[in-house]
């Protein structure tokens, strides 16, 4: 039963956090939280055994670092020219 509770717990989190993170104006931390939240729905979808919850997050989380280095890639390309 305990464990019941805190997969639940682990839910709840991951939806709080991509919720949140679709509230930010700053694109590198909506995609860093995001990337978070991505992240416990993956464990959750993992621990209930709901694979296109897990797979579909896990492509998310996967298209959010892809941007947050081509940002950071981005700023170290302006800074070396600058």
């Amino acid at each position: 039963m305990e464990n019941i509770d805190l997969i639940e717990v682990l839910g709840y989190a991951a939806s709080v956090m991509v919720a949140i993170s679709l509230m930010m104006k700053d694109i590198v931390f909506l995609r860093c939280l995001n990337f978070l939240g991505c992240s416990f729905f993956v464990a959750y979808g993992y621990s209930i055994e709901a694979w296109p919850v897990a797979g579909m997050n896990a492509f998310v989380a996967c298209i959010n670092i892809y941007h947050l280095a081509k940002i950071y890639r981005n700023k170290q390309l302006q800074t070396q020219t600058a």
